[in-house]
C-alpha cells in the first residue's frame, strides 16, 4: 500500500502538483485550503477589497473597521466599512468584480440578520455571498 502511495505521489510531482504523502494529514486547515486554491483565490485571501494588486501592504489597517466577505468570487477579502452607519451595513453591498458570473458585473453580499457585530476597529461582521448581477 505504501509503495502505491509513493507511486501516486511521484505521478503528481510529474504533473506539476506538489509532492505530499497521501496518508499524512495537511499541516493545517489553511495549508490544505491553499493547496486547492487557484492563483486568483490565493492572491485575494486576507486582502482588503479595492486595494491595488501591487500594494506592498494590502492587508487591513489596525485603526479601520472591516466586514469579512464569505463565499462567492471575493471570498476571504475584507471590506472597509469604517464610518458606515448601521443601516448601511444592514443593506449589504454590490461590489464590482471581474471574477463573478458576469465579468465587470457585481457580486452581492449581505450580513445575516441577528449575527453579532463587534464594535470598534478590526473585523466587525461578515457579509455572505448572495449572488451576482450584470
Amino acid at each position: 500500500m505504501r509503495k502505491e502511495a509513493e507511486e501516486q505521489a511521484a505521478a503528481q510531482t510529474a504533473r506539476g502538483k506538489p509532492k505530499a504523502a497521501l496518508d499524512e494529514p495537511a499541516l493545517s486547515v489553511v495549508a490544505a485550503r491553499l493547496g486547492r486554491m487557484n492563483g486568483d483565490e490565493q492572491l485575494l485571501n486576507g486582502r482588503v477589497y479595492g486595494a491595488e494588486h501591487d500594494d506592498p501592504h494590502p492587508g487591513p489597517l489596525p485603526h479601520r473597521t472591516y466586514a469579512e466577505l464569505v463565499g462567492g468570487p471575493l471570498d476571504g477579502l475584507l471590506l472597509d466599512i469604517h464610518g458606515w452607519r448601521t443601516e448601511e451595513v444592514d443593506d449589504g453591498v454590490a461590489l464590482s468584480t471581474e471574477l463573478g458570473r458576469w465579468p465587470g458585473g457585481r457580486a452581492l453580499y449581505d450580513p445575516r440578520r441577528g449575527e453579532p457585530r463587534t464594535p470598534g476597529p478590526g473585523v466587525s461582521c461578515r457579509f455572505y455571498y448572495s449572488g451576482d448581477t450584470p
